[in-house]
């Protein structure tokens, strides 16, 4: 049985990593990677974590590309590699313009399409963008519907998805945090090392989203920057993503505190041993809030909508929109009342037990 395993980002990679090195443990099953380098550099990073060598790189990746170059680019570009290498199944993960194209171009071909995260839903499909749609329009053309939780099953349900093609499995990104986790990692970064984490609470802050770029975000980056003037304990750690908007607002409010360290985007390894080391996430970032909590880590979703409810509802997570006093008002709870942050420390995690790569490989050979 030969699977292609189609992914063009680095949270993509990121979580089908562990399903890649699942299949190849299986003899009977033969595993093909295709990658369209959506992202290039930051997707070359995951690939050398986890040893993985492509068998095709599309290379589509240009600066300043819109979505529907990066569409076209895929669906051309996987037709050919599709067409050649004729796979029993192809394996998309997530909700980038790669999954969706890669989608659409294994149903051109009469391929079945296994979506891996399937079922996240916000409710608003412009937010996020166009990650939303692309969730949406690659679960139409789905045979195999691979859901973290059973609140995704439920979403699939509501949009008469049948039963029989929804199957559990955990989110593949647990699986990935055991490669990467260890209690003796040194950061190639000095500012990183010479934090003294168990003295000082560490916020980690992400903010990206297309969403809230302009007042949205001027608001999550004052809302922290007052927190770190009225807390002389807390330092902040901010990887800033590469689009000048985002770092001329961050340079612009955070850019003048000597505990407030703006830095590169971090590879995947060192980001998440960040993680483990801090005290808590404040992040409008989608992968993010599962993988905080399953390190014990609090987490301020700065969104409006988060297509996670179930760590919210669990307790792990807080959605506390992108206005500054609700921001800085559950900032200030989480630092001043130790209760209420170990209700949230200590509350379980919902997104899996790090073992649903090995399940999606079982689901297929039982099914195909």
């Amino acid at each position: 049985m030969k699977v292609m395993c189609v992914f063009g980002t680095r949270p993509e990679g990121i979580k089908m990593a562990p399903i890649v090195k699942a299949i190849k443990k299986r003899p009977e099953l033969e595993c093909v990677v295709c990658i369209t380098a959506q992202h290039r550099e930051m997707l070359d990073q995951v690939l050398n974590l986890f040893n993985i060598v492509p068998d095709y790189d599309l290379n589509i990746f240009k600066p300043g590309q819109s979505l529907t170059e990066i569409t076209t680019r895929a669906i051309k570009g996987l037709e050919e590699v599709i067409t050649k290498e004729k796979p029993d199944v192809l394996l998309v993960q997530g909700d980038t313009t790669t999954v969706f194209a890669g989608a659409l171009a294994a149903f051109y071909q009469k391929v079945k399409i296994g979506h891996v995260e399937a079922g996240l839903r916000s409710g608003n499909l412009y937010s996020p963008y166009p990650e939303e749609a692309n969730r949406k329009l690659t679960g139409v053309l789905s045979d195999f519907h691979f859901a973290p939780t059973e609140r995704n099953r439920q979403n699939l349900l509501k949009e008469d998805y049948p039963d029989e093609k929804i199957f559990i499995t955990g989110n593949t990104v647990i699986d990935a945090l055991q490669y990467t986790v260890k209690d003796d990692y040194i950061f190639h970064i000095d500012s990183l090392n010479n934090i003294d984490y168990k003295n000082r609470r560490v916020l980690l802050l992400t903010s990206h989203r297309r969403e809230n770029i302009g007042t949205p975000m001027e608001n999550i980056f004052s809302a922290v920057a007052d927190i770190v003037k009225k807390y002389e304990d807390v330092e902040v750690v901010f990887p800033m993503h590469l689009n000048p908007k985002v770092r001329e607002v961050a340079y612009r409010i955070l850019g003048d505190n000597s505990r407030i360290h703006l830095i590169e985007p971090l590879d995947y390894e060192p980001f998440t041993n960040l993680i483990a080391r801090c005290h808590l996430v404040v992040t409008d970032s989608g992968g993010l809030q599962e993988e905080a909590p399953t390190l014990g880590k609090p987490v301020l979703v700065v969104r409006e909508e988060t297509e996670r409810p179930e760590g919210v509802e669990a307790g792990t997570a807080k959605l506390v929109g992108t206005k500054y006093e609700p921001i800085y008002n559950n900032l200030d709870l989480l630092l001043s009342n130790e209760i209420e942050f170990d209700k949230m420390a200590k509350a379980i995690n919902p997104y899996g037990d790090g073992k649903a790569s090995e399940r999606i490989v079982e689901i297929l050979l039982k099914n195909s």
